[in-house]
């Protein structure tokens, strides 16, 4: 194991996980925004309001997301009318089309573990709170939102974990984040071995970082408390 030249190229690793980084923070954080609407709608009672959600999930759940790259990078750019449209700037850029991409296929699962949540709520703190007077809309956001949180935050955390190492198929459209980086040092070096061991032990330290602070959140929420009651 050649240490010097993986201490001689942390400098750039380090620059590449950042990015994977701002990638994955974007993507979860538009991701979980676009769920809430949709996962709602999905749990919903009326076939009519659950279509389009499961149209939507089912595409982005049922297809890989290396070919939704790819779809959202090159594909788009056949089409003269999004060449020239205003988005243009912003779908030639690889960071935003891996950004928009992840966002897209995220939302989805994310949607699917907020239905979920909502369904496993306890159908007796729901007549609760119409017992209480409280509208559909006050049952929404102070009981069901908060309550669904609750119960899908350990499923959440492992969505985020499965992002971060599927943000490196992002260097599959020229992006330098940690994999992409790794291979350009790798092109240089010729050390696929000492490379590739760093961008793991990243890749770790970020997910280890990753599990505590959901499980701190997890306790201060006390997920397993509300559960159990």
């Amino acid at each position: 194991m050649n240490w010097d030249i993986i201490i001689k190229y942390l400098p750039r690793l380090f620059d590449g996980a950042v990015l994977s980084l701002e990638l994955v923070a974007i993507a979860v954080l538009a991701g979980l925004i676009l769920a809430i609407p949709i996962g709602i709608a999905r749990a919903s009672r009326h076939w009519y309001i659950r279509a389009l959600p499961y149209g939507y999930m089912f595409f982005f759940r049922g297809t890989p997301l290396l070919v939704q790259l790819f779809l959202v990078y090159y594909g788009l750019a056949q089409f003269d009318a999004v060449r020239q449209g205003p988005l243009w700037p912003i779908l030639r850029d690889p960071f935003w089309c891996a950004t928009i991409t992840m966002t897209l296929h995220t939302a989805a699962y994310i949607a699917e573990i907020l239905r979920g949540a909502i369904q496993a709520i306890p159908a007796g703190e729901l007549e609760a709170a119409r017992a209480l007077g409280m509208s559909k809309t006050q049952t929404l956001f102070f009981i069901t939102l908060p309550r669904a949180t609750r119960i899908g935050l350990p499923a959440y955390s492992n969505e985020v974990i499965l992002m971060l190492k599927a943000s490196a198929l992002a260097s599959t459209i020229t992006l330098l984040e940690l994999t992409g980086m790794s291979r350009t040092i790798i092109a240089r070096t010729y050390l696929p071995v000492e490379i590739f061991f760093a961008a793991g032990m990243f890749y770790l330290l970020i997910a280890y970082l990753m599990v505590r602070g959901f499980k701190l959140l997890e306790r201060w929420l006390r997920v397993d408390a509300c559960q159990g009651r």
